[in-house]
């Protein structure tokens, strides 16, 4: 399904939030709406910042899992392809014909393996993250059974304190172990600082992004000397991809986050110093709630819980309003504090998630709104892919 689907036969309210056409006004809540203004801008701006520092931009898909989101970021932002978590999530961009999937994670499991190596069949490019050699026979024998090809990025802990490898050394030997395994390609390096990406201060971010491009540039020359040079050096998100596309080492960025701008991210500084929800990117995503109760004056109550939404980073933000703030939340019911009762029952407030990944992940449907009205609604195609 996609955005030139037939809606025939849906009924807002029992299968679908929306419908296009419809008024802003009329939308179903609790559900996601994206300001398509918004997203184009942001999806253009980076997919212009890529190119004009000569990079390679894979849009990270764990953050929409939709398949019209990345295709929008392909067609307009010149995305040369997707990152993916999971077997499962990256099955779905391929059948929604997304030609070149990283799966930006190891994949150990051998049904994983399996399934993993078939999916060439459906007519994309994929390569895997390895951090342990010992994975590289599993991945050859799966795809020699299929005859496909798989490519191997050789991951790196530059920070992030999750998988990856530490040393130069242990690089080049999971590099040799690829290049000479049947059906497998050594492609090049994952190195994603994960762990400084919502850090405050641009420059403390900087000098997390500066020991781990040391890092990278030493295997990068190490792979040299034994005559495996990397194709890709991929890395970068949302909080540090200025400082790759400069380090004359990354040539891919992976960022998810810009498209959408979530609360957390929001927050953190640019290198003057200003939040960079405040210019540098644009909310577009927003969960649209509405007031349900207003039974104590100074306390409005919306449908918009935990059910909702992910608040493992923080609660959500009322979009455009100071007057009103949202404190706390239940399974169905999200609370907002209302000091001087402005809200009126059934009124509908944009909230900014907190973290936006696991929060789309919980719905079904993107609602994009332009100028007040629906023009679309895509499918958030890949929610609940998790294994």
């Amino acid at each position: 399904m996609n955005a030139k689907t037939d809606f025939a036969g849906y009924e807002v309210g029992f299968d679908i939030p929306a419908l296009p056409g419809m008024d802003e006004k009329d939308i179903q809540t609790p559900c996601l709406i994206l300001d398509l203004d918004a997203l184009e801008r942001n999806v253009k701006k980076m997919g212009d910042y890529a190119k004009a520092h000569g990079m390679r931009h894979r849009s990270h898909g764990k953050m929409h899992k939709s398949v019209d989101v990345q295709r929008l970021q392909e067609h307009l932002g010149g995305a040369a392809g997707v990152c993916c978590q999971k077997v499962s999530e990256a099955e779905v961009f391929a059948r929604g014909g997304i030609k070149d999937i990283l799966v930006t994670n190891e994949v150990r499991d051998l049904a994983k393996i399996d399934r993993l190596a078939r999916m060439p069949k459906l007519g994309s490019t994929v390569t895997v993250c390895v951090d342990d050699v010992k994975n590289i026979a599993d991945l050859s024998a799966a795809a020699q059974k299929y005859g496909t090809e798989l490519g191997i990025f050789v991951e790196i802990d530059c920070g992030a304190g999750r998988c990856g490898v530490k040393t130069a050394e242990a690089v080049v030997e999971i590099a040799q172990a690829a290049a000479a395994a049947p059906n497998l390609t050594f492609k090049g390096i994952q190195a994603y600082q994960g762990a400084m990406q919502h850090m405050d201060s641009f420059e403390d971010r900087k000098a997390k992004l500066d020991a781990a491009i040391a890092q990278v540039k030493e295997a990068v020359e190490a792979l040299d000397k034994v005559g495996l040079k990397p194709e890709f050096v991929s890395g970068g998100g949302t909080g540090s991809y200025y400082f790759e596309s400069n380090s004359g080492v990354f040539n891919e960025l992976q960022c998810g986050s810009y498209a959408f701008m979530d609360a957390d991210y929001g927050r953190i500084h640019d290198a003057q110093g200003q939040r960079i929800d405040h210019g540098e990117w644009e909310n577009a995503l927003f969960i649209l709630t509405s007031v349900m109760s207003h039974a104590k004056p100074h306390l409005a109550v919306v449908d918009a819980g935990l059910k909702a939404q992910s608040v493992d980073s923080g609660l959500p933000v009322i979009y455009g309003r100071e007057d009103v703030k949202y404190i706390k939340c239940s399974d169905e019911h999200g609370v907002i504090d209302d000091p001087n009762g402005v809200l009126a029952i059934n009124e509908k407030l944009k909230l900014v998630p907190g973290h936006c990944d696991p929060t789309c992940n919980v719905h079904d449907w993107y609602v994009g709104v332009r100028n007040g009205k629906v023009e679309s609604v895509w499918p958030v195609s890949a929610r609940g892919k998790a294994y």
